[in-house]
């Protein structure tokens, strides 16, 4: 009976302390979302996150659009919850193909790695799935999907273009757009993003030069009534408390994830991805500090944050060779990452992640880690009310 009533009373917490315009917006019960991550985010991590409360987001961009729609149907299979699917969409000028953009790559550059795959000793890959790229042809085919599908959110990771905007809310679906400064909040808030994700420094894979602190209350103000979502170093109940005390209305969760036991399964099972390296990589974050999640150009051209790893101490402090622009640089070390991986030289492979991977020291289920943020972020937003 004791623990019935403790149930029911923290029941009533989450409920009236974590209920915010995003659940309304989204028909969801906390304000969690999970990061469309593109080699993380698959059908069963998704549905986990939603069937746990908060909203699971398909990261798409390595999929092609008939994977896409298969990983919709299977995601809709394990969840009758609201989920989303997150893209890459940037303005793509020219529709070159891998091997005629591989054609323009500077001699120099090319040979450098061709030296690296010597001295590493790294063989030359088996398969092409690694030589995947974006192109125009791509993106508008999984827009197609979508538009097709109608999942509840689409979410833009880069860039919202003003053409897809109509489709999008036509059908119903609305829209979030990741940014890391005003200056595009403003823009996406023209352009008709129903949501707003203002992303700090602080966190995995692609991102700005504003720290989450600083940036999401200059957010909210720049874009009112428009709902703001915080993403970076968000992993417990204490950030996700902090990030509804800054005026966001949620929180976009991404390196919590990563090392779930539902995270990356379906991108195994499709090929993306191998069991060994996922491993490696989950324990690289379950293992890293807060200083191990490094800004570097080397696997995309952008700054990206990424578990340090040999390749990056080579290229970077040991060489200070120059990389090249995205999406040439990804190019330029396809072959050489997807031998270091079918090697099992994991030392020189590491995966994106946040900052506050260093906080991450063992491996839950998805529902646990949103349970257990919801719980304290209640019990915290309770004691300062009180």
């Amino acid at each position: 009976m004791i623990n019935k009533v403790v149930s029911l009373e923290e029941a009533f917490m989450k409920e009236h302390y974590l209920h915010t315009k995003l659940c309304d917006l989204f028909g969801i019960e906390y304000p969690i979302i999970l990061a469309g991550m593109g080699r993380t985010s698959g059908p069963a991590l998704v549905a986990a996150v939603s069937n746990a409360g908060g909203l699971g987001v398909i990261g798409a961009t390595y999929l092609q659009p008939e994977q896409l729609r298969d990983w919709i149907k299977k995601t809709r299979q394990l969840t009758d919850k609201p989920f989303g699917v997150d893209l890459l969409v940037p303005r793509l000028a020219a529709a070159d193909t891998y091997e005629e953009i591989k054609a323009q790559l500077p001699r120099e550059h090319v040979e450098y790695v061709e030296k690296l795959k010597k001295e590493l000793e790294v063989p030359e890959p088996k398969g092409t799935a690694h030589r995947w790229m974006m192109s125009q042809e791509l993106v508008q085919g999984q827009l197609r999907v979508i538009l097709e599908e109608r999942p509840a959110v689409f979410t833009a990771g880069l860039g919202l273009p003003s053409e897809i905007v109509p489709e999008l809310h036509e059908r119903g679906i609305k829209i979030i757009s990741l940014v890391g400064n005003v200056r595009n909040a403003r823009r996406v808030a023209e352009t008709g993003a129903d949501v707003i994700v203002a992303q700090g420094h602080e966190s995995g894979g692609h991102t700005g030069r504003i720290g989450t602190l600083a940036l999401v209350p200059q957010v909210v103000d720049a874009v009112s009534p428009i709902p703001v979502v915080a993403a970076g170093g968000i992993a417990d109940g204490r950030g996700l408390a902090a990030a509804l005390s800054l005026g966001a209305v949620g929180a976009l969760v991404g390196t919590a994830f990563l090392a779930c036991e539902e995270a990356s399964v379906d991108h195994i099972s499709l090929g993306i991805m191998s069991q060994a390296y996922v491993d490696h990589w989950k324990q690289d974050i379950l293992s890293a500090t807060e200083e191990d999640a490094s800004i570097t150009r080397v696997y995309t051209g952008k700054t990206a944050r990424h578990i340090k790893d040999k390749l990056i101490e080579r290229w970077e402090e040991k060489d200070k060779f120059p990389t090249l622009p995205m999406p040439l640089q990804r190019i330029l070390i396809s072959d050489l990452i997807a031998g270091i991986s079918q090697a099992g030289k994991f030392e020189y492979l590491s995966g994106m992640a946040g900052q506050i991977a260093g906080m991450l020291k063992e491996s839950k289920s998805a529902n646990q880690v949103v349970e257990e943020m919801v719980s304290q972020a209640a019990v915290i937003i309770k004691d300062l009310k009180t």
